[in-house]
């Protein structure tokens, strides 16, 4: 279902000269299925007036629609690929690829803005476009990775996830959900509210770490979409908070994409830890009951490695991932090692198995 075009935003002309910062500044990767919303997410942002310095990437091809293309900032009708200062504040730029360009383009104005918004297609995995902050090393210097924010249509979204996919290939809308940090459930008006039960079920059965908000045209107060800081060590006491919260999901639509969970007591070595998890992400050596491979998709965990006073925090998109030190002390506090894991054909009893067998650790808590 299509939603009415917003008004294309007024441009001004760009002042080039900028005192550069030291400060990284955060991205936040936007993405959902096919007409989900999320352009008209960045349209609001675009036009709103929330004294907010933020440049948005937009990726010019994707729907097709005439929305998209009221977005694609323009001049005399052709698409104009450098960056353009909005009366908001805003700068934008259209781009074809997955953006990298346009933000080490953007890095030369360092100091017109203080956010990157990054827009990707809608059949896009945003995980791929995650995993390039962590091999582009000289870009992570610059600029870190704050989440990913996925759009989910409240009408068509079941729909979306129930398509079946052909020769084991994962749903995109399915997987777009299971990479997020935060889901915004759009067009809420258009469902009534056993539907959007079914939506927030289903969303939760595919990753039980994610929050969820509910909206109309995909208007959000920025206070909840910004500042995430999903991926980074430096509270770690909120991040492990966060964790224990997090409880395993039943499988969704096709039984195949879910949350599980555990919590292991004792220190690690960190190069036991670091071959479970390369056999996991990389080799693909564990399987379920159904000989299946288990395939994770997002990694999470908070873990206690023998000899260090801090506790470590652990983050994974597809097959990268890495552990960072956190200014959390575990003190008098019981070491417990918990990792959750959103992917597909997971079992929580064999991956857990594994974990204890591989990193020496006796038993388990849960």
């Amino acid at each position: 279902m299509m939603e009415e075009d917003d008004d294309c935003p007024e441009l001004v002309p760009i002042d080039t000269q900028s005192d550069p910062t030291a400060q990284q500044i955060p991205v936040t990767i936007i993405t959902g299925y096919l007409g989900a919303g999320k352009t008209t997410l960045l349209n609001y942002i675009l036009t709103e007036q929330h004294s907010k310095r933020i440049a948005v990437i937009l990726n010019e091809f994707g729907e097709g629609s005439a929305l998209e293309k009221s977005l694609a900032v323009s001049q005399a009708g052709e698409l104009y690929e450098e960056w353009l200062e909005l009366r908001n504040g805003c700068l934008c730029c259209s781009v074809k690829d997955n953006g990298l360009k346009a933000i080490e383009n953007l890095m030369e104005k360092k100091g017109k803005f203080d956010y990157i918004l990054l827009e990707t297609t809608g059949l896009a995995d945003p995980g791929s476009v995650a995993s390039m902050f962590w091999v582009d090393a000289e870009l992570g210097s610059d600029i870190y990775l704050d989440g990913i924010v996925t759009v989910i249509d409240a009408k068509y979204g079941l729909q979306h996830l129930s398509e079946e996919k052909t020769d084991g290939l994962v749903n995109e809308a399915a997987r777009q959900i299971a990479v997020a940090d935060l889901t915004i459930i759009n067009k809420t008006d258009l469902v009534n509210e056993e539907e959007l039960n079914q939506v927030r079920d289903t969303v939760r059965s595919i990753n039980g770490l994610v929050k969820i908000l509910e909206t109309q045209r995909s208007r959000v107060d920025l206070a909840e979409v910004l500042d995430l800081h999903s991926f980074d060590s430096k509270d770690g006491a909120k991040f492990a908070e966060k964790l224990q919260l997090v409880t395993p999901t039943r499988p969704h639509l096709d039984k195949s994409i879910l949350t599980v969970t555990f919590e292991v007591s004792g220190d690690l070595s960190e190069e036991a830890l670091n071959t479970f998890i390369q056999d996991l992400l990389w080799e693909k050596k564990f399987c379920n009951k159904e000989r299946e491979p288990m395939t994770v998709i997002r990694l999470k965990g908070i873990v206690s490695f023998a000899g260090k006073a801090h506790q470590m925090m652990l983050q994974g998109v597809h097959e990268l991932y890495e552990l960072n030190e956190t200014p959390q002390l575990w003190e008098d506090n019981p070491r417990i090692n918990r990792l959750v894991f959103i992917g597909r054909n997971l079992d929580k009893d064999i991956l857990q198995e594994h974990f204890i067998s591989n990193v020496g650790l006796a038993a388990a808590n849960k």
